[in-house]
């Protein structure tokens, strides 16, 4: 099952979703990024995420939008690194949630596959959630994440054929990402239309996998509308948007933060089941 499969568990035998928050390391800097994945964590009243997705900049995001773009574009001009995210993962890996990472394959590739892994394992992380990787073109990756425990995430779309589903949640271990929109992340006015039928198309192939939805959720009634049908609800762009100071007003920015994490968590626990 894995860590982040076992996360998913325990949330579902509360009767809710998991809630997953996502924020790049190194924006508005390397130090402020990591109090901002703490901060999402902390939440409010005790309720912040379960999982933090740790998004690793990367010079030509395929899926990202444009508010994470001009996050991660930052980041990179000020220097971040892979490493770096390593520990932004210690820092969540010592709170009560989960981290794990989503970076393109060409940041492990250029770092060292079996190097990632170890590292990324020995800093506490649960995983890798990889946007780009056909999982049927990384033997390497299948055994550098077996030999250090590591789960795999790989996404389905509403593009993908039955075929492709089920090859793709056979190399998942944990859970798989299902993109609810065909396009770039970014937060939306209404849910779409698409997500339950990808939910209830993967569920039909592997019902003891659990699914992610992502793309669009950028507040509690989006939460609770998505995680009445998903087992987990993933936010990024919305939480991000929290750090719009850019650092000049940190502490506001991490009040935002954890008051926005605080209601999604309060938007799931809704959407019991």
């Amino acid at each position: 099952m894995g860590v982040s499969g076992q996360v998913v568990a325990r949330c579902l035998d509360e009767g809710r979703p998991a809630l997953v928050g996502y924020l790049p390391v190194g924006y508005p800097s390397v130090a402020s990024s990591i109090e901002a994945v703490r901060a999402i964590t902390e939440g409010t009243e005790g309720r912040g995420v379960d999982l933090v997705e740790i998004g690793i900049p990367y010079s030509d995001p395929l899926m990202d939008g444009l508010v994470i773009q001009h996050a991660t574009t930052k980041a990179r001009a000020r220097g971040v690194r892979t490493r770096d995210a390593f520990a932004a993962v210690e820092a969540v890996a010592a709170t009560n949630a989960t981290p794990m990472v989503m970076t393109y394959w060409n940041l492990i590739e250029a770092y060292g596959v079996d190097r990632f892994a170890r590292d990324l394992a020995s800093a506490g992380g649960a995983g890798a959630i990889t946007p780009d990787l056909p999982p049927d073109d990384c033997p390497e990756w299948f055994e550098a994440s077996d030999a250090n425990g590591l789960d795999r995430v790989f996404l389905i779309a509403p593009s993908s054929t039955e075929e492709r589903i089920r090859l793709t949640m056979g190399s998942c271990r944990g859970w798989v990402y299902a993109s609810s929109v065909m396009g770039v992340t970014g937060t939306r006015s209404a849910t779409s239309d698409a997500a339950p039928v990808i939910v209830e198309r993967a569920r039909a192939v592997d019902p003891g996998l659990p699914v992610g939805i992502g793309l669009g959720v950028s507040n509690a009634d989006q939460a609770a509308e998505i995680g009445a049908f998903a087992d987990l609800v993933i936010v990024g762009s919305a939480l991000l948007k929290c750090l719009d100071s850019d650092g000049v007003d940190l502490d506001g920015d991490l009040n935002r933060l954890r008051t926005l994490a605080g209601e999604l968590a309060r938007g799931v626990e809704r959407s019991r089941r």
